[in-house]
């Protein structure tokens, strides 16, 4: 009746519950795979649900691994597959460890597969595949709710949102990306509970903004945030940017791009992501600080620092992608410099490929000429003796005595004082890291 293909299940998630059942424990796939197996697609991850205790888990899997303090889950590893197991969660005696806003700190109560279901935030997510007997366990409707393309909360929706804010997120998430409208109980207290975003952990929120704009529906992901009010704060820089027609008409484009990529499965950066939403802002501060007499690439570099130092005050942006979002930025200019030996360098940095996707968009929107994206295609694929008649015919066409100023420019920059974002030494090595 449910009609789920079992063609459509991961191997190795029905080896961990076919595992947990024959030691005579209870175990069913849950969740999102459930959904996503329920609308005919392949989910990309599994979660399993069982009645074993955590450490039961772990002792019967070679590869498994305690993770979780709010509540502890087990990470079950098979080559690079990672399958989540998790305990049935239950009520308890004791009242759960909240901060003042509501928010669940320390929730570790087991409990039964009903009082699990109960606990899960959506109905379309509390539902339990066992596929031993292809059996569906559905609770709370929730199979009538994906069927009327309905996102609704499980329980009372305000302290659902109070005991973890990012429910709200996800909700907009699912709604974007499923096209599922989202009930009116449920969505009418979004508006007046956004500021609890302001109590959740950076790392977490950047985590759950990732999956927002790598969904595969950034754009529409956005436009419900800013409809409900809850994109005041995550992106602070976006929020403003959005503001403005020619910046919002590059982070539309951007984000465009980003969906397709992610529907024909091509791989995505995070540091290529973010650092086109953030882009307009770099852009700003950048003419700000030529304006003052800095050069441009000293002029960039402070400028990213700027932008990135006011964005990871409310999102942890991880290091690594920090870095490759500054790589990808500082590079721009140097695509600019097509004479000389320049071009054949840049083929070979390792962020090269993502800093010229960066400057086909930019070309795109009206920033760069068209012409300079269609010379950069057409030398990627060039042979070397048109390669090197692309660049003499670039040299030609260069003014008289540009490259005895970029010489000076380069030999007056040594002698430089610290600039008000960076020492001149730490510019050189930012700039040579690029080279």
């Amino acid at each position: 009746e449910h009609g789920i293909d079992p063609r459509l299940l991961s191997n190795n998630a029905v080896r961990v519950v076919r595992i947990l059942q024959n030691e005579g424990y209870d175990a069913f796939i849950v969740g999102g795979a459930v959904r996503d197996l329920l609308l005919g697609l392949k989910p990309k991850d599994f979660d399993v649900a069982t009645n074993a205790t955590p450490e039961q888990v772990k002792r019967l899997f070679k590869r498994a691994f305690l993770i979780g303090r709010r509540f502890q889950i087990v990470h079950v590893m098979f080559g690079q597959d990672l399958i989540e197991v998790t305990t049935f969660r239950g009520a308890s005696d004791k009242p759960a460890i909240k901060d003042e806003s509501g928010r669940l700190l320390r929730d570790n109560n087991f409990g039964t597969q009903s009082e699990d279901a109960a606990r899960r935030d959506f109905t379309i997510n509390a539902m339990y595949y066992n596929p031993a007997n292809q059996v569906l366990l559905d609770y709370h409707g929730g199979i009538k709710d994906l069927r009327s393309k309905t996102l609704r909360v499980i329980g009372n929706p305000e302290q659902r949102y109070r005991e973890d804010p990012v429910r709200m997120l996800r909700i907009v998430r699912f709604a974007a990306k499923l096209g599922f409208s989202i009930d009116k109980t449920t969505g009418a207290p979004i508006a007046a509970l956004a500021p609890l975003m302001n109590n959740v952990p950076s790392a977490r929120l950047f985590d759950e903004m990732l999956k927002l704009l790598m969904s595969g529906h950034s754009m529409s992901c956005l436009k419900e945030l800013r409809a409900r009010g809850l994109h005041q704060g995550l992106l602070p820089l976006l929020d403003v940017a959005l503001e403005q027609p020619e910046a919002a008409h590059f982070i539309e484009l951007s984000l465009e791009k980003t969906d397709q990529r992610i529907r024909q499965n091509k791989r995505i950066s995070p540091g290529f992501l973010f650092a086109t939403l953030l882009w307009t802002q770099v852009e700003e501060k950048w003419a700000e600080y030529r304006a003052k007499g800095e050069h441009p690439i000293p002029a960039l570099v402070a400028a990213s620092s700027d932008v990135l130092d006011v964005q990871t005050e409310k999102l942890a942006i991880q290091r690594r992608i920090a870095t490759d979002m500054r790589d990808i930025w500082l590079l721009q200019p140097r695509l600019e410099r097509r004479t000389g030996k320049s071009p054949y360098r840049l083929l070979e940095n390792e962020r090269f490929r993502a800093a010229y996707d960066f400057m086909l968009i930019r070309c795109e929107a009206g920033e760069l000429e068209a012409e300079l994206g269609q010379w950069w295609t057409e030398f990627i694929d060039a042979s070397g003796d048109r390669r090197q008649e692309m660049i003499d015919t670039q040299m030609k066409r260069a003014p008289a005595g540009s490259q005895a100023k970029k010489r000076s420019r380069r030999s007056g920059h040594r002698h430089r004082k610290k600039s008000s974002a960076k020492t001149a030494s730490e510019t050189q090595d930012i700039i040579e890291k690029t080279e």
